[in-house]
């Protein structure tokens, strides 16, 4: 059973980085935890598809898609392979689409929002980087919670 993100706020205080980005639930997985691999890609999932396409070994993937909205970022393709490849979650500052299939996956899932548009495939962004939204630092490592609250992170060197 996974710990509340209220309750983690309540253990470990202004150690913990609590997102203000008001993401929505789209995957059938409210509540998700895990160890972050991080991408900034703007407008364009190559990089972030063939993320998911390797174990994910219950870590949690966090995107910064700069906030658009404009384009989707993940599918029903892209998260049913999350989801057959063992990825906890996927955290996305951009939009999803294939919202009735995304609701369907065990797997989960919150974005910004939806858009039908699909994105540019010109493979452009970086991995393992440290990416920052809703006052909130995302490094690869630290240790990612989300449920309806909202997501929190623990940073790699606050663990007990």
């Amino acid at each position: 059973m996974l710990t509340p993100t209220a309750d983690l706020y309540d253990r470990y205080g202004d150690v913990l980085g609590s997102c203000d980005t008001q993401l929505r639930q789209f995957g059938a997985t409210r509540a998700f935890a895990g160890p972050a691999v991080t991408v900034r890609c703007f407008e364009d999932n190559a990089l972030l598809k063939s993320i998911v396409a390797e174990p994910g070994e219950g870590r949690v993937l966090v995107v910064d898609g700069g906030g658009s909205v404009h384009t989707a970022l993940m599918g029903d393709l892209i998260a049913g392979t999350a989801a057959a490849n063992g990825w906890a979650g996927v955290v996305i500052n951009g939009a999803v689409r294939d919202v009735t299939a995304l609701a369907a996956l065990p797997i989960g899932i919150k974005a910004l929002g939806a858009n039908p548009r699909k994105s540019a495939k010109a493979e452009a962004g970086e991995r393992d980087v440290p990416v920052s939204f809703g006052n909130c630092v995302f490094t690869p490592g630290a240790e990612v919670h989300s449920d309806d609250d909202g997501v929190v992170v623990l940073p790699v060197d606050a663990r007990e």
